[in-house]
């Protein structure tokens, strides 16, 4: 069973160690489309927005412009963490937050820097995520999966599930 909690600190605490995530968009055709998108979120930003530079004349940003909801999945599998995030984008022109975001690596895909016209900052207002993490090793899994095999039961407790609402 997966629990519901408002709790966002686990959430955070498993997407700051990612850093990667996939940004899933509805193109105009009506296709999923996923793209890795390097979270801009610190520490001060725990809140219910994940943040991303993109460029304005990009495809990811005309199709959430066209179609606003959004999922960002995360996957640590050395860690067995695995977070689900959905929600909807927008472009959030203010060029404070995005100086505070602001990062040497960011200047790779914008080379004009912070100011340069095509950088858009993307906030993705998060309405509600999905966390498993799973804290025991590989050999209690395996055991709990076979014996799910042998029984014929559901595995019990293989990771922590759950879900936090947002908004």
């Amino acid at each position: 069973m997966t629990a519901q909690t408002v709790d966002t600190s686990k959430l955070w605490d498993m997407i700051k160690d990612i850093r990667f995530g996939m940004l899933t968009v509805r193109g105009a055709d009506g296709s999923l489309y996923s793209r890795p998108m390097t979270t801009q979120n610190g520490e001060a930003d725990r809140g219910g927005v994940i943040w991303f530079f993109m460029s304005r004349s990009g495809q990811p940003v005309a199709d959430l412009t066209q179609s606003p909801d959004v999922n960002v999945s995360y996957a640590n599998p050395e860690a067995d963490s695995y977070v689900s995030v959905s929600g909807s984008a927008r472009i959030f022109d203010d060029p404070v937050k995005r100086k505070e975001l602001w990062s040497a690596a960011a200047k790779a895909w914008f080379p004009a820097g912070v100011d340069d016209p095509d950088l858009a900052l993307v906030a993705i207002l998060v309405a509600q995520a999905e966390y498993w993490d799973v804290k025991s090793n590989k050999a209690v899994q395996i055991f709990k999966l076979a014996k799910a095999a042998i029984t014929g039961e559901p595995p019990a407790d293989l990771a922590e599930h759950r879900r936090v609402r947002m908004r």
